[in-house]
């Protein structure tokens, strides 16, 4: 009994959503922030006011209108996504459309009832085979020299190209209007997407548009993690080896090789200088944390405790320390620890932790809890952020079904997570809201799982 009961956490800490593979293994109320936690998106700091108008088509050819619609639309849900703004209602814009600075009176969009701050602007047009736009950023109240950004862009002429033009024009908004900070419009999540019998390795954009396939190896690959320079994708996939770390070359769009040995390998992570990755392996026997290059060689075990170690993340800030799930205390709990093993912290007091993701600045964790799990018990797994130095925590998710893998945007301000409302694997589809549980909404529909968002 024993036994069965530790291959079952060990499963659910592995892969959390893997039923189909668990056939032989067979076998809420809400609860309040601690007093004095505050994450970076519950600050009280007052958001910046910013008007958004639709960009002036300035050339006749008839791609424009669609391209210049494209833009238009994925421009403002990426300042509205941001979670620094609060976005001008369209309807309360100045109906004179500016595409230049000389075109803009910007008292009337400072004045009531647009009430302005800032105003974001421009002119789009097609040009043979090429999209022209410029854009512009203005403070509405420094009318002497409002302007803040003026940027052009000259792209070949397609839907795509229009998208990753806002969603450049945006990220050096937020840049200029955040106090340096990127944004996170051109980056990519990754993801387990069930297909048929198999699971494969996809990839989106932050809003969850241009979803593709990375991987077709026709067996169930798991736990995607992107390296920091974006050039390198680790997951775990099954083959005749059992369960094994696997690397795929996003530059060479083709598997290369990464050092296979016994045992179950999963939940790989990357350091933040791109040089080694942590994972856990069960070659000695129990499954516990290693770290090797990012070739999978110079493997070094780091923690030697009698019970499954799994799901480790490195501090992405100083690199200097592992967040990760173990069990050497019976249920699964969250533990921090130099990369040499030592300075090991128990995070939480109970319940059932799994699935660590490591903010950016190395200050919270966020990770997937039932914090009252047992027989009877009325709770269930939600997504929870908890501050290192205080272990103080709030919890973001409630009464929404099944919680897991969330993992951090790399500005900081938002959280992808897995959710299946009914709790049933083949249900999990893919979330995002920003930091403090606010502002959530679907970016996937059912049968997508273990999110993974890119360094930058």
């Amino acid at each position: 009994m024993l036994r069965q009961k530790r291959t079952n956490f060990l499963w659910r800490a592995y892969i959390g959503c893997l039923e189909t593979l668990l056939l032989l293994l067979a076998g809420a109320s809400a609860l309040h922030a601690q007093e004095g936690f505050k994450t970076e998106t519950s600050s009280g700091v007052s958001n910046i006011r910013i008007a958004v108008a639709d960009f002036k088509p300035t050339s006749a050819d008839p791609q424009t209108t669609a391209f210049k619609h494209t833009f238009d639309t994925t421009l403002f849900a990426d300042l509205s996504n941001a979670g620094i703004f609060d976005i001008v209602s369209k309807s309360l814009l100045p109906q004179a459309i500016p595409g230049a600075p000389a075109e803009i009176k910007i008292q009337q969009w400072a004045d009531a009832p647009t009430s302005a701050a800032m105003v974001a602007f421009g002119n789009f047009s097609v040009q043979g085979s090429k999209i022209i736009c410029n854009g512009f950023l203005f403070d509405a109240k420094n009318l002497q020299y409002p302007q803040v950004l003026a940027k052009q862009y000259n792209e070949d002429a397609s839907d795509d190209s229009a998208r990753q033009i806002a969603h450049r024009f945006a990220d050096e908004i937020i840049f200029r209007l955040s106090g340096g900070s990127q944004g996170i419009a051109e980056s990519k999540i990754f993801y387990v997407k069930l297909t048929g019998a198999n699971k494969e390795i996809w990839q989106m954009d932050y809003d969850g548009a241009n979803q593709h396939a990375i991987t077709h190896l026709g067996t169930v690959s798991i736990s995607p993690r992107i390296s920091p320079d974006n050039s390198r994708l680790a997951f775990s996939s099954l083959g005749h080896d059992g369960f094994q770390i696997r690397m795929y070359s996003l530059v060479l769009n083709r598997m290369v090789n990464f050092a296979s040995v016994g045992g179950t390998n999963l939940s790989p992570a990357w350091s933040p200088n791109g040089k080694d990755i942590a994972y856990s392996s069960s070659r000695s026997g129990d499954p516990e944390i290693w770290i090797s290059d990012a070739n999978g060689t110079l493997p070094r075990r780091i923690t030697s405790f009698r019970g499954p170690d799994v799901s480790p993340v490195f501090n992405p800030r100083t690199g200097s320390q592992i967040a990760w799930i173990s069990g050497r205390t019976n249920l699964p709990q969250l533990y921090v620890m130099d990369i040499d093993g030592s300075n090991v912290q128990r995070m939480t007091d109970g319940g059932y932790a799994t699935s660590p993701s490591w903010s950016p600045n190395g200050q919270f964790l966020t990770f997937a809890w039932d914090r009252k799990y047992g027989p009877g018990a009325p709770g269930g797994q939600d997504i929870y952020v908890m501050e290192i130095a205080t272990k103080r925590w709030i919890q973001l998710t409630h009464d929404g079904g099944r919680c897991d893998f969330p993992s951090w945007s790399p500005d900081g301000r938002h959280i992808v997570y897995a959710n299946s409302p009914d709790g049933k694997a083949a249900h999990m589809k893919i979330m995002t809201m920003l930091a403090d549980g606010t502002q959530k909404h679907e970016l996937t529909g059912a049968g997508a799982d273990m999110p993974n968002w890119s360094w930058k």
